[in-house]
């Protein structure tokens, strides 16, 4: 398709465009036009060095259209206006509002229109919004279940919600998933058709790749590692509630085992940092934490077999209990699995929401004709000015 040569290997002449799709010149040509007249291309120059004639060079323009890439979380919300090339142009952060359901949409499509007119960009080329949420997203009634941090979005079409605010369409998806997505696409999962990404912090989840898809699983909750029966005691009734085995692993378990062996009360990284300076009793706690973690990725490894696991969140992510799971993980699983870092940190689930939003924009834009068909991503290319985060108060 001509303007996925565009979008890929611009700037690119009419003539490569023919020869990369196999259309005719005269047919290329006429399809530039278009592309041109409605702003979504323009000149960039000639080629040289070339025998014969220079030709004239088209690329795409990014500012012709815009998404909202929001990471939603618990105690924070991040909203990221990206161009058609993939760019972060704009990016606002707030703490996440706290009465949660219509309160949290109205907040998303004010800092959407914030970050817009921060940067005195055109709010109407905001044409696609995609939120990466905790928990469950239910795509036939918009609400999101599973996600008790924050509140009433399970009660309400969210995803509607978000629509009104924002004016835009919006795409729903659990935020480790897209994590996952984010990896693959430009952090440490690059091109790996096999992946998995587990994100062990406040909670634990993990975002699954097999056979370079997705994997939801049928009711959405695939990846839902908290639930595992292991940890902790599966048939207690907390263990419903929060998932047996982030009862033991993420950080309420964590500062509860140091309670109980030790008497005193530690935040989890003032127990890394006893454990750093050899204190035994938060050394025990975190060895068994990582012992729990490769039980996981080796639970992974058995089912869905993939090449490489992803460690993110902020306990995940530290040097120590990646070095610790690796161990662990050859004490109890016979095959190799890469256990490596997360590359994209915290902005992973912001990076999978540009992946899936602009290939639905993309696709959207420039496939309509060609049902089926989709766009998709190249790399996005570097800015000379990369604007950071600006952080504000909540209302």
């Amino acid at each position: 398709m001509a303007m996925q040569a565009i979008i890929h290997c611009g700037p690119i002449s009419r003539a490569s465009i023919a020869k990369q799709t196999g259309l005719s010149k005269q047919t290329v040509s006429e399809l530039v036009r278009i592309f041109e007249d409605e702003g979504w291309v323009c000149e960039t120059g000639r080629t040289s060095g070339h025998v014969g004639r220079s030709a004239t060079t088209y690329e795409l323009v990014p500012e012709s259209a815009y998404m909202a890439a929001v990471d939603l979380g618990g105690t924070k919300l991040r909203v990221a206006i990206v161009d058609l090339a993939g760019s972060v142009v704009a990016e606002v952060v707030a703490p996440t509002h706290p009465e949660g359901g219509e309160a949290v949409a109205r907040q998303i499509g004010e800092m959407v229109d914030e970050a817009v007119a921060g940067r005195a960009l055109d709010r109407g080329r905001v044409m696609q919004t995609v939120v990466g949420c905790p928990g469950v997203p239910d795509q036939a009634t918009g609400a999101v279940r599973y996600a008790p941090n924050i509140a009433g979005i399970d009660r309400i079409d969210f995803r509607a919600a978000v629509a009104q605010a924002t004016g835009t369409p919006v795409i729903l998806e659990n935020d480790v998933n897209l994590a996952v997505l984010g990896e693959q696409w430009l952090g440490a999962g690059r091109g790996i058709d096999h992946l998995a990404f587990i994100a062990l912090g406040t909670g634990i989840g993990a975002g699954l790749i097999v056979n370079g898809a997705l994997l939801r699983g049928a009711s959405g909750g695939a990846g839902e590692l908290g639930y595992l029966p292991f940890g902790a005691d599966p048939f207690e009734a907390e263990s419903l509630r929060v998932g047996a085995f982030e009862r033991a692993t993420a950080t309420h378990g964590i500062r509860s085992a140091y309670k109980a062996g030790t008497g005193r009360t530690l935040d989890v990284p003032s127990i890394f940092a006893a454990a750093a300076g050899g204190e035994a009793a938060a050394k025990a706690v975190l060895d068994g934490v990582a012992r729990q973690l490769a039980r996981a990725v080796a639970t992974l490894g058995a089912v869905i077999a993939p090449q490489t696991v992803i460690l993110g969140g902020s306990i995940g992510a530290r040097p120590e209990m990646i070095a610790a799971t690796r161990a662990e993980l050859e004490r109890c699983f016979p095959f190799p699995i890469h256990v490596v870092p997360s590359l994209l940190g915290d902005h992973a689930a912001l990076s999978g929401a540009v992946a899936i939003g602009l290939t639905e924009l993309h696709t959207a834009l420039f496939a309509q004709s060609a049902p089926g068909a989709t766009v998709s991503l190249p790399l996005p290319k570097p800015r000379l000015v990369k604007p950071g985060p600006v952080p504000r108060a909540a209302e």
